[in-house]
C-alpha cells in the first residue's frame, strides 16, 4: 500500500499531500503597501507553503506574487523561478467546478499527476481559501479519488469572518454566490432567497463583482422586506474593514452605506 511521505521529494511508492493553501484577502484591493503576509497567515501555513515546489493556482501571476511575500519571510523550496505553476483552466474560473463532470474531474486529475509521484502540491486561489467561493473543488475530488491526503491550512476565510460578524444565524446558512445582473431577475432571486431566509432562519450569503456593489445594495434595499436583516461586511482584514448590521428599514432610514468602502470586495448576508 502507498504511504504519503509528505516532505515534497519523490519517493518510490509514495503518495504526496495536496495542501489547500489560503491565500490573504488583498489581492486586487489596489493596496499600495500589502499588509505583512504573517499578519493573516499563521507561521504553520507559512512553513508549509515556503517549502512546496508544485502548485495548481487560480491564476500564476498572483501565485508568484504570493510566494514572493512568503519569501520575505522565509526560504522557498526553490528559487521562485523554478516553481512547477499549473493554472486551473479557464471554464473553471468562469462556470466554477464545485459540479462533478467527467471533463473537470479528469483535467483535475492530470493537474496531480506531480503528487502520484511523490510530491506535495498546494491547491491556491487568488484570495482566501481555494475551492470556498473559488474554483478548486475539482481537484479536491480528484484528490480524494486518487487516494492522496487532502490537508487544508489555516487562513483567512471571507464568508465565515463576515457570517460571524453579521449578528445573523450561524447555525443555518447558505452561500448562493451571484445573484443575476438582470434588475428584475435580481429582484426575483432575491425575494426568493429572502422568502427561504425568513421561513427558514437560514442565512443567505452573496458576493459580487466590486464595480457592482453598490447597485446590489440598492437593489436589496428596494427588495428585502423592512424587518429582515441585512448586513455587509467590506473589505475584511484590510485597514479600511467595515461591517455594518441593522434590518433594512434602518439602512433605509440612517446613512449606514455612508462611508463604506464599498469598492472593495464585500460580502452581502441577510435573514431574520
Amino acid at each position: 500500500m502507498n504511504r504519503h511521505k509528505g516532505d515534497g521529494h519523490q519517493g518510490d511508492g509514495h503518495l504526496g499531500t495536496l495542501y489547500l493553501v489560503p491565500a490573504p484577502l488583498d489581492f486586487g484591493t489596489n493596496a499600495a503597501e500589502p499588509e505583512e503576509v504573517t499578519q493573516w497567515l499563521p507561521t504553520e501555513t507559512l512553513a508549509v507553503a515556503s517549502r512546496l515546489t508544485h502548485w495548481i493556482t487560480e491564476n500564476a501571476k498572483s501565485t508568484r506574487a504570493f510566494l514572493k511575500r512568503v519569501e520575505s519571510v522565509g526560504t522557498l523550496g526553490c528559487p521562485l523561478q523554478a516553481q512547477q505553476l499549473m493554472e486551473l483552466p479557464r471554464a473553471a474560473h468562469k462556470k466554477g467546478d464545485h459540479q462533478p463532470g467527467m471533463e473537470a474531474d479528469a483535467m483535475a486529475r492530470s493537474l496531480l499527476a506531480p503528487a502520484l509521484e511523490g510530491h506535495d502540491m498546494g491547491l491556491v486561489s487568488e484570495a482566501g481559501m481555494p475551492a470556498i467561493a473559488d474554483p478548486g473543488s475539482s481537484v479536491v475530488r480528484a484528490a480524494h479519488a486518487l487516494g492522496l491526503r487532502v490537508v487544508a491550512l489555516t487562513g483567512p476565510v471571507s464568508l465565515m469572518l463576515a457570517l460571524a460578524a453579521s449578528g445573523l444565524n450561524g447555525q443555518n446558512f447558505a452561500f448562493v454566490g451571484y445573484v443575476p445582473q438582470d434588475p428584475a431577475e435580481r429582484a426575483q432571486r432575491v425575494r426568493e432567497l429572502e422568502s427561504l431566509a425568513l421561513k427558514t432562519g437560514q442565512t443567505q450569503i452573496l458576493i459580487e463583482t466590486p464595480y457592482r456593489n453598490s447597485a446590489l445594495l440598492q437593489s436589496l434595499l428596494q427588495t428585502l422586506q423592512p424587518h429582515s436583516r441585512l448586513a455587509l461586511a467590506c473589505a475584511l482584514t484590510l485597514p479600511e474593514q467595515a461591517v455594518r448590521s441593522a434590518l433594512v428599514s434602518d439602512w433605509k432610514r440612517k446613512t449606514l452605506s455612508q462611508q463604506l468602502p464599498l469598492d472593495k470586495p464585500t460580502v452581502f448576508l441577510f435573514g431574520r
